[in-house]
């Protein structure tokens, strides 16, 4: 195969795993946050005065979930931007 094609396959290869990454980590984040907010309600209703206590932590946990969420774009980005596998071919 020529070193053109090769090239292409990998770019195109790259470009398929980087909207796998950051449109799986999108819904992960969105479904987690999403069931997180639903548990907090139905703890609030239940116990009202332990909602400040709660909030703190659903903050917290929200953004951690953003953090990984955002960690999986940068990887995303990493390899779209500067793609280690590119260098692979020439060698």
């Amino acid at each position: 195969m020529e070193l053109v094609t090769q090239i292409a396959q990998v770019q195109a290869f790259t470009a398929i795993a980087l909207g796998l990454i950051i449109g799986l980590g999108a819904i992960g984040a969105c479904i987690g946050i999403g069931i997180m907010g639903s548990k907090f309600l139905e703890a609030a209703a239940r116990q009202p005065e332990l909602v400040p206590l709660l909030q703190g932590r659903m903050f917290l946990l929200a953004g951690l979930i953003d953090a990984a969420f955002l960690i999986g774009v940068a990887l995303a980005m990493f390899f779209a931007i500067a793609n280690p596998l590119l260098s692979k071919l020439h060698g």
